[in-house]
């Protein structure tokens, strides 16, 4: 036999169910085993399966040879089996995938949360629990900066960053609204609360590439926002938008790409138009924004043929819907579009003069405007969206950086100069903090160090934003800018020439025909200079503001709010001017946050999954530097904290060291360590900070100090069981008792005993198991006694479940293979709705009648109080009804018909005998059972009291619990120590009526088990009280029917067929007892008394 699994909870033995304990009915929680199998089959096939394959090395680090191949080969062999996630130390790589990763679902969000990096496989839930949970350890803002070049997938990147913030830390819409606008230049910073839940935001907008508005390259679409108007707007948009299909408008049909695989432009323009009502945009304010967007859409569709060396335009009918639409005179917008106003100066007096534009000259002037107003919508909506979510003062924030990447395409312009002046900066910041930084901090803090060569590319940035000695790029475009005076080639060629003169010789710098070379981290890129000047002005003339100014909307003249009658003074910001300003003042921004790094890697230029080019990722691998980053954290440290912060957080390890050490701190740092016994060469003590080697040094500190918590934790979660357990069974046996009440005499030991429920041991008897349905919970088992027509008593095991009641015996096998083996027969199932009535006797006996539409069962349990209290309640939750007890001396039942003699009715009949054992005397269709006076009808369940304990086990002791000189009673403390009236010992067996004449506290009536086992176990009366030595007795003992195991210091472990003196047996099912000279506690049902 396999005993029931003991689980303790302080109201006494309980035994593990599928729903929970069986006892207490707490939820249990058995880890390894799957819920059903579905759940089977998904684990089994789930990506981070303890039998999953090994796929190259999780951290590049480990790599046994460093060069760029080796980390090529690696990423490769990890990328080909679907993990696009690898690390070096805290870096993060990550090779896009092309297609949708199965690895993204709430369960890695639950997977990831808390858990050390080494728990799992590398991911970027990883990365982004490390920053909230350190962000809120140690109360620094955080920030992740995600580069690489255009197309490696750091916008995906950004949104699982988000959404895994939303997820664990409550925030929901209020961080998922960040991601609505769909700009590429943008710094993201939630901002938290102390407590960790998101209360604010701010969006940087920056480097938005208005040239994508009116022209783009080779299959690459226009802005999100055009396709999911037109796919998106409802028939009374589309007629009063002028909505047609994208190949209709010029804007869009330049790369003639429409759709994007895995994008529902319809879906999104739903979540667009929510996102704006979520932040507080007015709805006609709305309108407004959807009429600008259709707006930029029909100017593109205004073109120009040439008369006589200007522009006039080709269709009249073109300027009717966009004027329309912006609210502005179609003739004006024409005048506009084809005609410029110039300001010029002779001697004091100025004068306005019209210029009539050529037709690439009027191409541009509707290109300026279509980008104008683009631009200023899109910082309206950043505006709109920080106003909604700002908070006045800042208290910790998580920075997210989704920055264009770094770009080199056939054809170079101003935009990709930005661009790549941008991931420069942030190439720099990388170099500064991971490499630089870092080994300058081991040589100030006195840690021996072999400084590693890297390339700085400062000097690319200095040859790019200087602004003297010698001035950069930028200053040298802006000086040619100030001068120009009109569109053309000849200020480009002047700005080839004056870059020559001023950077010429630069090591970085070449120039070529029609533009300049600039030696990138990335590698070289050609710039061609058309263009440059026109764009780094980046002026919206002052015919086209008025123009605006003039719309019947108020809305559209908000957004050019220019005072255009004020003297102008000084030189006006260029682009290249904003560009320098925004990244500087980002990098001032990241570097007051602790960083992490996302490195993408873009794996081919078709896009296609599993599509592997090795030239492409080795040339990425070598200008983000990852080698340089393996060596330095190869040979460097995984880990440094200032000396006090180290302490605060790991103190919890010594008692010395919490909760706060005394004394000085790199002296509390050495005491800590030696105490968690860390080789002295994993770790160095610097002059303020103290350095860790490995990883795994570190998460062994963190696994202690989780185990730690994980036990203070376990002290509280036990204390509180079994306070609910407690007051759920002391509810449960007065809802027991109450049924009995006034009706029924009690036996003593049935007042104040636990209910366990499976006196089987369920878990561990399939043979038993197999009769009920798959996960059918079970309320009550135990073994019982049945008498049959001939009142001939038959063991049966009876087990009670919501739905059923089962009586299972056993028979000999009488034919085949296991003929004379006795296997286990289900004898009788039925529904509890069939139970018509239960009959009891008045006197003190365990018998009871189960009456049902076909038969009746007769049947003696021990734990009948506990039996009938569960079958009446699930009988009231299936029928609504209550079940009807009945309690007479006489009772009779009905048996089955059954051969010639069967059949009718049998008789049984209660009498007043001697002692607590009943007898039984059959005759004829009879049965007269005679026994003792038991306690009054009306006694009630009261406290456990100190020392008094009733008898309760397994069914083999039911002999044992009949007789009442197995009951052990022992006078309290308090009693002995003569501090209250002395009460005979007659009293005390009178139950709980005697009881009632102390008052509760002396009674000990309200004191918690846990304070009763501490007593038992521990606690002696004060020597000066205690009584003389008494002549030794003899105790009572018991024999191990079962093996047990002790689970904790104070409990005895035992082998079967042991015999152990009984100490003290307490009602909650834990005994104390002596073995081989040894006390402890022990499981009362794992013993059968001797």
């Amino acid at each position: 036999m396999v005993p029931p699994s003991p689980h303790r909870d302080g109201a006494g033995l309980c035994q593990v169910s599928e729903s929970g304990c069986g006892g207490c009915r707490q939820p249990v929680e058995i880890r390894g085993r799957q819920e059903g199998a579905e759940a089977l089959g998904k684990e089994r096939f789930h990506w981070q399966s303890h039998n999953v394959k090994q796929s190259g090395v999780d951290d590049m680090v480990l790599l046994s040879k460093i060069s760029e191949e080796a980390i090529v080969e690696n990423l490769k062999k990890r990328f080909m089996d679907d993990y696009i996630f690898t690390y070096i130390g805290p870096v993060l790589i990550s090779v896009n995938p092309f297609k949708q990763m199965p690895y993204f679902t709430d369960r890695e969000i639950e997977m990831y949360q808390g858990a050390a990096q080494y728990e799992n496989p590398p991911h970027i839930y990883a990365l982004t629990d490390n920053m909230y949970r350190n962000m809120l350890i140690d109360g620094e803002n955080q920030c992740v900066i995600i580069s690489g070049e255009s197309g490696a997938g750091k916008t995906v990147a950004a949104k699982y960053i988000m959404g895994y913030i939303s997820k664990v830390s409550g925030g929901g819409e209020k961080v998922q609204v960040c991601l609505s606008p769909g700009s590429r230049g943008k710094y993201f910073e939630i901002q938290f609360s102390r407590g960790g839940e998101p209360d604010g935001g701010k969006i940087s907008n920056f480097l938005l590439e208005k040239s994508r508005v009116v022209s783009q390259n080779e299959c690459e679409r226009n802005f999100h926002i055009y396709y999911q108007l037109i796919e998106g707007a409802s028939q009374e948009q589309r007629q009063n938008l002028g909505i047609m299909s994208p190949d209709y408008y010029y804007y869009l049909n330049q790369s003639d790409t429409y759709q994007v695989e895995g994008t529902d432009d319809r879906s999104d323009f739903h979540e667009t138009v929510n996102a704006m009502q979520v932040i507080g945009i007015r709805g006609e304010d709305q309108q407004l924004v959807l009429q600008i967007v259709a707006g930029i859409l029909h100017l593109g569709n205004i073109s120009f043929r040439e008369e006589g060396n200007y522009a006039r335009v080709e269709n009249a009918d073109s300027l009717a819907f966009p004027a329309y639409l912006l609210g502005i005179d179609q003739e004006r917008l024409n005048e506009k579009v084809t005609s410029r106003k110039m300001d010029s100066k002779w001697g004091g007096r100025s004068e306005s003069i019209t210029v009539t534009l050529n037709v690439e000259q009027a191409a541009y002037t509707r290109d300026a405007l279509a980008k104008g107003l683009y631009a200023r919508v899109f910082d309206f909506l950043v505006e709109s969206i920080n106003r909604a979510m700002q908070k006045p003062h800042e208290e910790y924030s998580i920075g997210v950086l989704d920055i264009y990447g770094f770009e080199i395409f056939q054809k170079n312009g101003f935009e990709q100069f930005c661009i790549n002046f941008v991931n420069e900066k942030l190439q720099q910041i990388f170099i500064e903090l991971t490499l630089k930084a870092e080994q300058e901090e081991y040589v100030q803090e006195g840690i021996k160090w072999t400084q590693i060569q890297y390339f700085n590319n400062k000097v690319v940035c200095d040859l790019i934003e200087n602004k003297l000695n010698p001035p950069g790029i930028m200053s040298v475009l802006d000086d040619v800018c100030a001068t120009m005076h009109a569109t053309g080639e000849g200020a480009d060629q002047t700005l080839l020439q004056k870059l020559q003169a001023a950077v010429g010789t630069h090591e970085h710098f070449n120039s070529w025909s029609s533009g300049f070379v600039i030696h990138h981290y990335a590698g070289k890129v050609s710039y061609d200079v058309n263009g440059f000047c026109e764009r780094n002005r980046d002026v919206l003339f002052t015919d086209l503001i008025e123009l605006m100014q003039s719309s019947e909307y108020g809305f559209i003249r908000m957004l050019f709010p220019e005072k255009l009658d004020s003297d102008k003074k000084g030189r006006p910001t260029t682009a290249g001017s904003k560009i320098k300003k925004q990244a500087n003042d980002l990098v001032n921004t990241l570097m007051k946050c602790t960083p992490h790094y996302i490195r993408c890697i873009k794996p081919n230029e078709t896009k296609k999954p599993r599509d592997w080019e090795e030239s492409r990722v080795k040339h990425q691998v070598e200008y983000l530097g990852l080698k340089e980053n393996i060596r330095v954290r190869r040979a460097g440290f995984a880990y440094r904290r200032l000396f006090h912060k180290f302490l605060q957080r790991y103190a919890i390890l010594t008692p010395e060291t919490w909760p706060s050490w005394r004394g000085d701190e790199r002296q509390g740092v050495q005491h800590l360590l030696r105490s968690v016994n860390m080789d002295p060469d994993q770790y160095q003590m610097g002059r303020s900070k103290v350095f860790v080697k490995n990883p795994e040094s570190l998460f062994l500190l963190e696994e202690m100090r989780e185990r730690k918590f994980d036990g203070f934790a376990r002290v509280i979660q036990k204390a509180w069981r079994r306070h609910v357990a407690i007051r759920k069974y002391e509810q449960m046996r007065e809802e027991a008792s109450n049924i009995l009440y006034n009706f029924k005499e009690r036996r003593r030991n049935s007042i104040n005993r636990n209910f366990v429920g499976d006196y089987l041991g369920m878990e561990e008897r399939p043979e038993l198991r197999q009769f009920l349905a798959k996960r059918e919970r079970v309320d009550f088992a135990d073994s019982i006694t049945k008498y049959d027509r001939r009142f001939k008593p038959i063991k049966r095991d009876f087990i009670l479940t919501p739905k059923y009641f089962y009586v299972i015996g056993r028979e000999k096998v009488k034919k085949g293979p296991e003929k004379g083996q006795i296997k286990e027969v289900l004898k009788k199932k039925v529904e509890l709705q069939a139970v018509n009535s239960i009959s009891l006797s008045t006197r003190q006996d365990d018998f009871f009648i189960l009456h049902e539409n076909d038969a009746d069962n007769f049947l003696e349990s021990i734990f009948k109080t506990e039996l009938i209290s569960l079958l009446c309640k699930r009988y009231e939750e299936l029928t609504h009804s209550k079940l009807r007890l009945s309690f007479k001396d006489t009772l009779q039942f009905r048996v089955k018909k059954e051969g010639w003699g069967g059949g009718g009715t049998r008789n049984v009949t209660f009498v007043r005998g001697q002692g607590d054992v009943a007898a039984l005397k059959a005759g004829g269709k009879t049965l007269t059972v005679s026994i003792g006076d038991g306690l009054p009808r009306n006694a009630s369940e009261c406290q456990s009291i100190w020392g008094v304990t009733g008898e309760w086990g397994g069914g083999q002791e039911h002999q044992g619990l009949r007789s009442s000189q197995s009951l052990h009673w022992e006078d309290p403390p308090e009693l002995q120590a003569g501090s209250i009236p002395l009460v005979g010992r007659a009293g005390w067996e009178g139950g709980c009526s005697a009881a009632r004449a102390l008052p509760a506290v002396e009674r000990g009536f309200s004191r918690p088990r846990s304070m009763q086992r501490r007593r038992s176990l521990s606690q002696r009366p004060p020597p000066a009280r205690r009584p003389k030595p008494q002549p030794k007795v003899a105790v009572p003992r018991c024999q191990a029917l079962y093996q047990y195991v002790g689970q904790d210091v104070d409990e005895l472990s035992f082998n079967v067929g042991d015999i152990i003196d009984i100490l003290l047996e307490d009602i909650s099912g834990w005994w104390k007892g002596r073995l081989h000279g040894k006390e402890g506690l022990f499981p009362g049902n794992y013993v059968q008394k001797i």
